[in-house]
């Protein structure tokens, strides 16, 4: 890729695009972990299967097109919005565990 077929983010300053990128990784990974949860809890209640399905593909296409759009914006925002995907996969793991004891 070069940088004509870039997104052209220059206009914002690297802190910016990259506290952008951090917290769209939040929101996108809040939604994934949130589908993934549904979807476990469709199976194990041994719910409808062409929702878990559905879920589960629409969680994959959500997150391959938010690191779509992170890798158009430059490695750095690709690093910064995996980083809010790993931190909100960490939020929802303290919050079910203290929602369970």
């Amino acid at each position: 890729m070069d940088e004509r077929t870039m997104i052209k983010l220059a206009i914002f300053p690297l802190p910016l695009l990259l506290a952008l990128c951090f917290l769209g990784g939040l929101v996108l990974g809040y939604v994934y972990f949130r589908a993934l949860r549904e979807t476990a809890n469709l199976i194990v209640s041994q719910g409808h299967p062409l929702l878990a399905m559905i879920l589960t593909l629409g969680r994959l296409a959500l997150l391959c097109a938010g690191f779509y759009l992170a890798v158009l914006a430059g490695g750095f925002a690709l690093l910064a919005a995996l980083a809010g995907v790993i931190g909100a996969k960490g939020l929802m793991l303290r919050h079910s565990r203290r929602a369970s004891a």
